[in-house]
């Protein structure tokens, strides 16, 4: 598609480069009015209201931070999957098992042998979202800097057939690709960027989640890194949302919702590049805020009924079967070795404890083999596992 051939309420247009032609956003706000309509505003109502009660529960609910680091792990897996990665609960949490088990405060490098390549992207995206967050909790504002730390510590470790570019926390160099779209060459990305955050740091124009929204449009049509710009895009939002006091907690998973629905939200922001059709896509983002927010919610209410239930059926006894039961919900994913250095107990002891949860359906056995065995507990893992039930 041309210049010619593109309406006149399109966001942008090509300009010439070469043999071909990139595309250049208009800066932000949109240009003319959005005219979104009552449909969308009780969409955005819905969002809101959800949102209020994650943020609600996350004050009020004691909960260990192992469960909101589940949450915040499922964001990060969602959004490795999108970029084609393949891993699960199970392989993140054995390799903090196995750092645990040998003494280490943190998972290290002879704990990463045999894991999945692409186990290191979701761990990267843990680390990005936990910097992000304590950046702003000390108050400090997102800006391009800390937005080339978060690029490098996304990539950084990321196996060379993962990463597609040799500038890790700068913009790309040279020109990139979205499919056949050319998004703006690299000369064009420092005054984009600057404009962006410009209007980041000064409040936007619309309510907070519509200008998130409009962010992450504008963030993926720049597309100012040589790769990593739909991770980064992605973390950021979860980062945008709690910046604007709509999280108390990153436990906001939106990827699920663009992993879900891949091909539409593709063509949402293709409609907006090429249409100008701003309310489709900023209803399908705004949609996804309140479903993904009512999935944390009810995931969330269902652990704190779990961890209810253990405490009344295990809570309140010293024998270490019932201490492992109700610590479940702290160490979700145990070996022997685990058991054996939390509760100070033999291995004879460990093992027969296991095996006694295993028999009451409290763990389950991951691994199928017949040594070094890894047990995960079973009903958290169903919840935190389980599809998304709101649609």
């Amino acid at each position: 598609m041309q210049q010619s051939e593109l309406d006149s309420n399109v966001p942008g247009g090509f300009i010439s480069y070469g043999r071909k032609s990139y595309y250049k956003p208009a800066p932000l706000p949109p240009s003319r009015d959005l005219a979104l309509g009552n449909d969308f505003y009780e969409t955005l109502s819905d969002a809101t209201f959800w949102l209020g009660k994650l943020s609600g529960m996350s004050l009020e609910l004691d909960f260990p931070p192992v469960l909101y680091t589940s949450l915040l792990r499922k964001e990060a897996i969602e959004s490795a999957e999108i970029e084609g990665a393949d891993v699960d609960y199970d392989a993140l949490y054995s390799l903090e098992t196995r750092s645990f088990d040998a003494g280490e405060d943190e998972i290290s490098a002879d704990s990463t042998k045999g894991q999945t390549k692409d186990t290191q992207e979701v761990l990267n995206y843990e680390d990005a979202i936990k910097g992000g967050i304590e950046a702003l909790d000390r108050r400090e504002d997102l800006t391009v800097e800390r937005l080339h730390e978060f690029h490098e510590t996304l990539l950084t470790g990321v196996p060379d057939d993962r990463v597609d570019t040799d500038t890790l926390g700068a913009y790309k160099t040279k020109p990139n690709h979205i499919g056949d779209f050319l998004p703006p060459v690299p000369d064009q990305v420092d005054g984009l960027m600057d404009a962006l955050f410009t209007y980041y740091r000064t409040g936007g124009s619309y309510h907070p989640l519509v200008d998130v929204a409009l962010f992450h449009y504008q963030f993926e049509t720049i597309h100012p890194y040589g790769d990593g710009n739909g991770r980064l895009g992605r973390l950021l939002i979860t980062l945008q949302l709690y910046d604007a006091g709509y999280l108390e907690r990153p436990n906001l998973y939106l990827s699920e919702h663009f992993n879900r629905n891949k091909p539409t939200y593709v063509d949402r922001l293709e409609a907006v590049r090429y249409d100008g059709d701003w309310k489709a896509w900023l209803s399908f983002f705004i949609e996804g805020v309140a479903r993904q927010a009512h999935e944390s919610v009810d995931r969330t209410l269902s652990l704190a009924r779990l961890r209810r239930q253990y405490d009344a059926d295990y809570g309140g006894k010293s024998y270490t079967k019932n201490q492992l039961a109700v610590k479940l919900f702290e160490q979700p994913y145990v070996t022997s070795k685990t058991v054996q250095r939390l509760f100070d107990v033999k291995q004879p002891t460990a093992s027969r404890v296991i095996n006694d949860l295993v028999d009451e359906g409290v763990l389950e056995e991951v691994t199928g083999k017949g040594r070094n065995k890894e047990y995960r507990a079973r009903e958290i893992f169903e919840i935190l596992e389980q599809p998304p039930q709101t649609y």
